[in-house]
């Protein structure tokens, strides 16, 4: 059995003519005089352009191999006894009643009204063109929304002394954004990587945009080197090397101009640089972005190997940083290797079972354990309830790029068509979108007239988290825990022996045992 599916993919646009051999993925009888719609066979053709999902700056991209031990591989235990938070009362222990808040951070908490925060929107197309939608959606929802790498550096209009960035009107954009909508829950955080450090970004967003939430990027579970995005012009790649980054091919040789011009090229890439983590580095970071004036530091790191996990769970023990997010393979991106996505790192269950016991074992000591969040693949309300309770009770929320990202894309797709109905038909828009979104309605009671200022595609996200709280209120209750603080490793069980070996979590049949023995006698 393989649990990848080597050489065809809907990412890469591939497939292939007969059934492939299992692992190689080629055809079992592969042709002369094919065209080649493999990823081989189109590897001819387009050499480096095949490795990435298509096409680029429409897209978001999620890894398809079928990990052996996921989430469905764990199931919510429920009960008919009792109630924990809430009056044991019938009356009273209702599911809307549960509370589904939360809070991260070391001294000064930052309140959520909901335990889901939104992966980074960084410089890809896709970000930018929905970073609108998103950053009200998550203002009007009560959590965190990411700035993410290379958005100053990506910036046409950017502008630079000695090397380090002074105004970017796109950053300027997206924080504003955010600010004009935060009602006091939640916050805007912005995301460093190499090269937002080599340019000055954290002096730039504390000092002049009034940002107090800073995070540094080690990596992501989509991939395990630095962020990519691809260049549609000459020009843009030329500006954007001139800036420090790496762009391939190099733009600069003449050649590659020459060929770019003819058409052998369509495109360029710019790629970030690799971090390199130090210990004492690392302090000496966050220690200078508190001097700066950050209020709150988080880390999110990748699925990299457990001793880096190790080195992330013990350096932000060690800073007492506020968050510690934790992003398992194949999480979600705008631009990734597609092979890489798939074949890299460790998955999301198992490396929050590492999470889970490293920080377990550092809490033993007696150290401070920083509020952590898991991602990668998480998308509905089961999926929330299983990761803070396996995870329990480090788990203090869960992000979420793709899902997020795809809420807000759809809500602004139905926009657009009811855009192009009003103006053929002659419809209300208003009162288009209240029908069209089950959420509209809540909204409009909430902000009145400044209802008409919010995007579709942010009623769409604020109408998803609805679905989702509800979601997560009603299995909450039937586990009969009405606060978050109470979900436990006991609230789920494992439906494999694989997975209790892997989680801890108790395989399904051994359950409850000693409590079975004492009811039973």
């Amino acid at each position: 059995m393989s649990l990848s599916k080597p050489n065809r993919s809907v990412a890469t646009l591939t497939t292939t003519r007969v059934t492939p051999c299992p692992g190689s993925g080629i055809c079992v009888t592969c042709v002369d005089g094919c065209e080649g719609p493999c990823e081989v066979g189109r590897s001819a053709l387009l050499g480096k352009e095949a490795i990435y999902p298509i096409p680029f700056g429409v897209i978001s991209a999620g890894a398809e191999k079928d990990y052996p031990v996921d989430f469905s591989h764990f199931n919510i235990q429920g009960t008919c006894v009792g109630a924990i938070g809430i009056e044991a009362d019938p009356g009273k222990a209702i599911f809307p009643a549960v509370d589904v808040t939360t809070e991260i951070g070391y001294k000064d908490k930052i309140k959520l009204k909901f335990p889901v925060f939104t992966g980074a929107l960084g410089s890809t197309d896709i970000a930018k063109k929905h970073w609108e939608s998103i950053a009200i959606g998550a203002a009007i929802c009560g959590t965190l929304v990411t700035a993410g790498e290379n958005i100053c550096g990506m910036d046409g209009r950017a502008e630079f002394k000695n090397g380090k960035v002074v105004r970017s009107p796109e950053m300027e954009r997206r924080v504003n954004i955010f600010k004009e909508w935060y009602d006091g829950y939640g916050g805007i955080v912005v995301q460093l990587n190499v090269e937002d450090t080599r340019i000055g970004v954290a002096e730039y967003v504390i000092e002049k945009l009034g940002v107090d939430f800073i995070e540094l990027k080690w990596g992501q579970g989509a991939k395990n080197i630095g962020g990519e995005v691809k260049l549609p012009t000459l020009e843009r790649a030329l500006e954007l090397k001139r800036r420090g980054y790496i762009v391939l091919p190099d733009p600069e040789n003449p050649a590659v101009q020459e060929a770019f011009h003819k058409g052998g090229l369509t495109s360029f890439e710019r790629h970030s640089r690799l971090g390199m983590v130090d210990e004492e580095s690392f302090y000496k970071e966050v220690e200078r972005l508190r001097g700066l004036g950050a209020k709150h530091i988080s880390l999110k790191t990748g699925a990299y190997r457990p001793a880096d996990l190790a080195r992330a769970v013990k350096f932000a023990s060690e800073a007492k940083i506020d968050l510690l997010t934790v992003d398992g393979a194949g999480g979600g991106t705008g631009m990734s290797p597609w092979r890489m996505m798939n074949e890299w790192g460790i998955p999301t269950v198992y490396i929050e079972c590492l999470l889970y016991n490293f920080c377990r074992r550092l809490e033993e000591k007696g150290k401070y354990i920083p509020s952590c969040a898991i991602a990668g693949g998480l998308s509905l309300e089961d999926h929330i309830f299983k990761a803070i309770a396996l995870g329990a009770p480090y788990i203090k929320a869960v992000c979420m790029g793709r899902a997020i990202m795809t809420a807000a894309m759809v809500g602004n797709t139905h926009g657009r068509l009811l855009k192009e109905k009003v103006e053929m038909e002659g419809e209300d828009i208003e009162e288009g979108l209240l029908r069209l979104f089950n959420g509209a309605w809540t909204l409009k009671e909430r902000y009145g007239e400044d209802f008409k200022k919010i995007p579709p595609g942010a009623i769409g996200m604020f109408t998803y988290f609805e679905r989702l709280k509800q979601g997560l209120k009603q299995l909450m209750s039937g586990s009969r825990k009405f606060a978050l603080k109470y979900i436990s490793r006991d609230d789920i069980m494992a439906l494999t022996k694989e997975a209790a070996e892997i989680s801890g979590i108790p395989y399904i049949m051994d359950a409850d045992r000693e409590e079975v023995s004492r009811i039973l006698g």
